[in-house]
């Protein structure tokens, strides 16, 4: 097969990984900034232009689009759906999972367990926002926020409600959720590969920070998950209509609640911790999956040729 990668940086550890699991087994895999690519929106014959070529003859595209250039890099993935390239992942999936309140919004839609969530703009009514959401403590996360970045811990009212209204200055939507003091700071991270669950691991934060994120100097091991963990990750990643995502939970006292699907997990972390070759089961699923003119999205029916919603 001839496979896309997108992606900006070809020496993070995931796309390095993704790579040589291609090569491994006999493809070639060609790695495109997105960001360098233009689009000729033709009627009829679209095209893609890198490096002064057009891009031809692709059976595959892997999207690893960065949040902070999701607009442009959803618009590079659409086009080569549109010329009959299937994606591991779909342009609107990839748009729902980073849409904070769009995603948990689907989630709620399919029962999946959520923590309680406000999404405000106004902030000046910190008080009852702060009710809605059960109480302190709670998070206070920024909608643009990743990796940790932009979430913040209300530990009393007082202080709740002062991170509200200061978040309310910078005229920017927030979201604030019940804090599940009973997860202690750790987290599960699932990795969905097609219909399965592949590779878990359990994240713990950083001595003093409530935030799990290993980017933030936390620490993952290896884990063994409950069949309504799995269920619930499953469930998930078909309601963003993803079939290659990180699905984070915590375990709460009314089982399992999911705080994020990442379309775009980071390998490192989930291959050192688990042992497990993700990235091969990646390739995989391409291989089998991939059609010319064929796109799907999860719990729809499969859409052939050029149009894609």
């Amino acid at each position: 097969m001839k496979i896309a990668l997108l992606c900006r940086n070809a020496d993070l550890y995931s796309h390095k990984r993704l790579i040589e699991a291609a090569e491994a087994r006999g493809h070639q895999i060609d790695v495109i900034n997105h960001l360098r690519c233009y689009l000729n929106i033709a009627s009829g014959d679209p095209q893609i232009h890198y490096k002064g070529e057009s891009l031809k003859g692709y059976d595959a595209v892997i999207p690893r689009i960065g949040a902070s250039v999701t607009f442009f890099g959803t618009a590079v993935l659409r086009q080569f759906e549109m010329m009959g390239v299937y994606p591991v992942n779909e342009s609107v999936g990839i748009s729902r999972s980073r849409d904070k309140l769009r995603s948990m919004q689907l989630l709620s839609r399919e029962g999946i367990g959520l923590p309680v969530t406000v999404f405000a703009h106004r902030t000046s009514d910190a008080t009852e926002i702060l009710n809605l959401a059960g109480g302190a403590p709670v998070i206070i996360k920024l909608l643009e926020g990743t990796q940790g970045i932009g979430v913040v811990l209300g530990e009393t009212t007082k202080s709740a409600e002062s991170i509200i209204q200061a978040f309310g200055g910078t005229d920017t939507n927030i979201l604030v959720q019940q804090f599940v003091k009973e997860a202690n700071g750790e987290d599960l991270r699932c990795i969905v590969v097609g219909e399965k669950v592949v590779a878990a691991m359990i994240r713990r934060g950083a001595e003093g920070d409530f935030r799990s994120n290993l980017h933030r100097g936390g620490s993952a091991e290896a884990v063994k998950i409950t069949s309504e963990e799995r269920t619930t990750a499953l469930k998930s990643a078909n309601a963003m209509g993803l079939n290659v995502c990180g699905v984070d939970m915590l375990r709460s006292n009314t089982g399992p609640v999911v705080m994020e699907v990442n379309s775009s997990p980071g390998l490192e972390g989930i291959e050192k911790a688990t042992g497990i070759d993700v990235a091969t089961r990646i390739i995989e699923f391409t291989e089998k999956n991939a059609k010319a003119g064929r796109t799907r999205t999860k719990g729809s029916k499969v859409r052939k040729g050029p149009k894609v919603a």
